[in-house]
C-alpha cells in the first residue's frame, strides 16, 4: 500500500499524486490518498476529486495501519516535525527542493511526505498520468465557448498565467514567492510571438482586475473570466488546451502547461522561481523550458 499525503493547492496536489503514481504503480501497489491535513487548513481543500484519478482517500483505519497520527492543528504538526516526531515509521520524506533518488529505494508500503516538485520523479508515468488529469465531469457553456475560442486560435493560442492572490495579500508567502515582474511577461510575450508570428495570449489569473490595469500587450489578448476559484481544475484544463504557455512562479501553471501533450509546444517559464529562497530548481522546470 503506497500512501501520498496531499497538502497545498490544485498544482501541489498534483505533483503529490503523479509520484504516488510513479511509485505504486512501479511497486504493483494500490494508491491511497491522506487528504487529513485539509481538516484544520482552511485556505486550501482537497481539490483532485475534479479529475478522473484513480485512487481512493484513505480511511482513518487505513492511515491508524500506516502509522499516521490523527491529524492535529497546523502549529501542532510543526512542532512535531520539527522534533522529528509524528511521522510513520516507513515514511519516505524528501530531503531537498531537488529530485531525491532515493524514491527509486522505497518498498511497499510507504508513507510518500514532500511535495515532489520535479516531472523526474514521475516521467516514467506521463501518459498515464494524462489520462488521470482529466476531467471528471463535462464543463458548463461559459467553459465550452472560451475553449472554442482557444481552438479557433490553433497554433497561435498561448496561456499566460500571472499569479498574485497570497503571493501579495501575505506577506510571509510574499516575501518567500515573490511574483513575476511585467519585464519578465513582456520579455516571455516577445520570444513566443518571434518564434510563432504573433499570437493570441489567454490569460489566466487570480486577480483579473489587476491584469485589466497593467498588462499591456501589443498582441490579441483575452482574459479568462469564466470559473470561479473553486474551478480551478477547469480553468487548467482550459490553459493545457492552448498551444504555448507563459507560466508564473506557480505550480497551477507549471501543471497547465505539461499536461499540453504537443511535442512543438513552447513554454517559457521565469528564471527566478522564489524570491526569498535559495532551492535548487534545476529538477523543477524541464529541460526544453526556456527561462528568463
Amino acid at each position: 500500500m503506497i500512501t501520498i499525503k496531499l497538502l497545498g493547492g490544485l498544482g501541489n496536489q498534483m505533483f503529490q499524486f503523479a509520484t504516488g503514481r510513479a511509485v505504486a504503480r512501479r511497486l504493483g501497489s494500490e494508491l491511497l490518498l491522506d487528504v487529513s491535513s485539509f481538516e484544520h487548513y482552511d485556505l486550501r481543500r482537497f481539490e483532485l476529486e475534479d479529475w478522473a484519478i484513480n485512487a481512493r482517500v484513505a480511511t482513518a483505519s487505513e492511515l491508524a495501519r500506516a502509522g499516521v497520527v490523527p491529524s492535529s492543528p497546523r502549529m501542532l504538526t510543526r512542532i512535531s516535525r520539527l522534533l522529528g516526531l509524528a511521522l510513520p515509521a516507513t515514511t519516505f520524506r524528501e530531503s531537498s527542493f531537488a529530485y531525491d533518488p532515493g524514491i527509486l529505494q522505497v518498498t511497499d508500503p510507504v508513507y510518500l511526505d514532500g511535495y515532489f516538485q520535479s516531472e523526474r520523479y514521475f516521467s516514467d508515468v506521463a501518459g498515464h498520468l494524462r489520462e488521470e488529469f482529466v476531467l471528471r465531469q463535462p464543463t458548463d457553456s461559459k467553459n465550452k465557448a472560451m475553449e472554442a475560442l482557444i481552438r479557433d486560435a490553433g497554433p497561435l493560442a498561448v496561456s499566460l498565467h500571472i499569479r498574485r492572490g497570497d503571493y501579495v495579500a501575505n506577506a510571509q508567502t510574499a516575501k518567500y514567492h515573490g511574483v513575476c515582474s511585467l519585464d519578465y511577461y513582456s520579455a516571455a510575450v516577445d520570444h513566443i510571438a518571434e518564434q510563432v508570428g504573433g499570437g493570441h495570449y489567454f490569460v489566466f489569473s487570480d486577480d483579473l482586475a489587476w491584469v485589466r490595469e497593467n498588462l499591456k500587450i501589443t498582441q490579441p489578448m483575452t482574459l479568462v473570466d469564466v470559473n470561479g476559484p473553486d474551478k480551478g481544475a477547469w480553468d487548467m484544463a482550459l490553459m493545457t488546451a492552448c498551444r504555448h504557455h507563459i507560466i508564473a512562479n506557480s505550480s497551477f501553471s507549471w501543471w497547465g502547461a505539461w499536461l499540453n501533450p504537443r511535442p512543438d509546444k513552447i513554454i517559457v517559464a521565469p528564471k527566478r522561481w522564489f524570491a526569498g529562497a535559495s532551492h535548487d530548481t534545476t529538477d523543477l522546470v524541464p529541460a526544453s523550458w526556456i527561462r528568463l
